[in-house]
């Protein structure tokens, strides 16, 4: 069983604080759209592995990449560090972490000038992306993916109608070939209004907006 705290859009503030440690996480994970300060302030008191996407609201960080020593280079040259400090970028990738294996893709529906915002289109071109490397991971060594990471929901699965929180139709396509145990979201603020959690096939679908505490099972089991 691995334990996630995954936040996401609203500053929690009995988690900015050593409150923090009383949840007792196995992972982060950020669905992006929060300060880099307060998600390296989670990742540095609770001493986990975590995994994040951007949202609309964060800055680019498409264009830093690792070296295998964990050094930053921006066209193959050093770089300065881009993102919340101790995260791993899980945006258009395949994360191992914590036992687990992580897809994500960041951003939201195009909606103004800015990065990690996309049509339906590009969206539909970066989830292909990310289930050829999916495909590859599992052809290597038979895991497949346990958590599919996001900013936006699915559309039509705890979205709205309004242009700037429209959901990705491309998720339901790629939710069918990775078939994780959980879709994890942001975005969709609740403003006092529940936001049920959905399914899509086996895989569960939850809106993380502030924090939730979810447990996922060993699926060997």
């Amino acid at each position: 069983m691995t334990r996630l705290l995954a936040v996401s859009d609203e500053v929690v503030e009995s988690l900015w604080s050593e409150r923090v440690r009383r949840l007792q996480p196995d992972l982060i994970v950020g669905c992006g759209d929060l300060p880099f300060d307060y998600l390296a302030y989670l990742v540095s008191t609770l001493n986990v592995p975590a995994v994040f996407v951007p949202g609309n609201h964060d800055p680019d960080v498409s264009a830093v990449t690792h070296t295998r020593a964990g050094l930053p280079i921006r066209s193959g040259l050093p770089a300065t560090p881009v993102g919340p400090s101790g995260y791993s970028n899980a945006d258009r990738r395949i994360v191992d972490a914590a036992g687990i294996r992580l897809a994500g893709l960041g951003g939201s529906v195009r909606y103004r000038p800015g990065p990690n915002q996309y049509t339906q289109r590009q969206l539909a071109r970066r989830a292909g992306t990310v289930r050829r490397r999916a495909a590859w991971q599992r052809w290597r060594d038979g895991r497949g993916v346990d958590v599919l990471l996001t900013h936006s929901p699915p559309a039509g699965l705890g979205d709205e109608d309004d242009p700037p929180h429209r959901g990705f139709t491309a998720l339901h396509p790629l939710v069918a070939r990775l078939q994780p145990a959980l879709l994890l979201h942001g975005h969709i603020h609740p403003h006092g209004i529940p936001r049920p959690d959905r399914t899509m096939g086996n895989t569960r679908v939850c809106n993380v907006v502030g924090y939730r505490i979810l447990e996922l099972p060993d699926r060997s089991v």
